[in-house]
């Protein structure tokens, strides 16, 4: 059926529109942006130019986002597809109960250090494609097809409006970035969230990388970045059959403060496994009140994300992206782990040619401080 009341928004293009819209219009509400066919929108989404959808909101940071994003890249069929896929509802996740924790025998967790090692190529692939000059876009694409190669479906930020394979959070972005057509800059802080399905399990990972020499040469960065991967391995150390949730929390806090750093409260790590974000939730922060305590067979994430400013973030208006209210900057690192009978495995840990990876922190001559020279 055609749309009837409009023709094709396509430039020089006199056809009848059909039901096809752009997705970003369609967020925005843009009721006039249908298009002949999928051929002819490609052809003038390649010709438009950049712009600021939201040219009128009070950013709170440097970063902007540079739209039209891309359409959405297809997974072929053949590749299983989770529950969600189609509608981006978790109808099963939906129906599980929040005290009852999954253990996985051991068809399960070889299932998960499968799919958990293909989320760390592919987060490697995308990893070694940045540098100055590239767009988050490009990175995506990139992940996308990593994704696919590997027969793996990738996890879509919000399959509904945002129909992308990677989240890219710069900056002052705490979290669900989209990727656009932003350019790196050298100076810029990036991370990188991969997560995948793969023979009806899924893998969650992420990682903060420095941008460039001048990222690396900034001693907020370096103490940011680092303080934030330190925090997390700290907590993985810990892991063991019996010790409680609510622990996590309390010793990346007490990091985190050790360099003037703070938590970002909202957000925390889940379990995961045949679902992407069953039961338990996993507090990053210090005095939470999480219940329960690791048990062998059980796998889940860990992702603290700390902040140079407030622990506070607002979102912009396309209802996703999640940015800190002062504008300060942000890091983030995860790993998927399974708790074994006499500790931990790092399901998602880096290989020996993983991309990024520490750098030595400056010395800071006042741990002390709040954290506000990073503007």
């Amino acid at each position: 059926m055609s749309n009837v009341e409009n023709k094709c928004s396509g430039a020089d293009c006199d056809n009848e529109a059909g039901t096809l819209q752009c997705p970003t219009c369609l967020k925005l509400s843009v009721k006039s942006s249908y298009f002949c066919s999928q051929d002819c929108f490609k052809r003038n989404w390649a010709a438009s130019g950049p712009y600021n959808p939201f040219p009128t909101y009070p950013y709170t940071g440097s970063v902007r986002p540079v739209y039209p994003l891309s359409p959405r890249r297809p997974v072929p069929k053949s590749i299983k597809h989770p529950d969600w896929a189609e509608t981006g509802i978790p109808k099963r996740e939906m129906r599980l109960s929040k005290s009852k924790w999954d253990i996985l025998d051991a068809t399960g967790q070889e299932a998960m250090r499968k799919v958990c090692r293909l989320a760390r190529e592919v987060l490697d692939i995308t990893a070694a494609a940045m540098k100055p000059g590239v767009t988050t876009d490009y990175l995506d694409e990139i992940c996308h097809n990593a994704c696919v190669e590997r027969e793996s479906y990738p996890s879509p930020l919000n399959y509904n409006h945002f129909p992308k394979s990677l989240c890219t959070s710069p900056n002052e972005v705490v979290c669900h970035g989209i990727p656009d057509q932003r350019v790196l800059l050298d100076g810029d802080i990036l991370n990188l969230d991969i997560s995948l399905y793969h023979g009806g399990y899924h893998a969650d990972l992420n990682e903060t990388y420095y941008i460039g020499d001048k990222a690396k040469a900034d001693p907020d960065s370096i103490r940011l970045i680092e303080t934030t991967r330190q925090a997390l391995d700290m907590a993985i150390e810990i892991i063991k059959p019996g010790v409680p949730i609510r622990e996590f929390g309390k010793i990346i806090e007490k990091h985190a403060a050790s360099r003037g750093l703070g938590v970002m409260k909202t957000w925390g790590g889940h379990g995961i496994n045949s679902e992407f974000h069953p039961p338990p939730w996993i507090p990053h922060y210090a005095k939470n009140k999480a219940v329960g305590t690791c048990k062998a067979g059980m796998t889940f994430t860990i992702e603290p994300i700390l902040a140079l400013g407030r622990n506070r973030e607002v979102y912009w208006p396309d209802d996703w992206t999640n940015v800190t209210v002062d504008g300060k900057w942000t890091a983030q690192f995860e790993h998927t782990v399974l708790v074994t009978e006499t500790g931990v495995e790092v399901l998602t840990g880096r290989l020996k040619n993983s991309p990024g990876g520490p750098i030595p922190i400056p010395e800071i001559a006042n741990e002390d401080t709040n954290g506000e020279a990073k503007e």
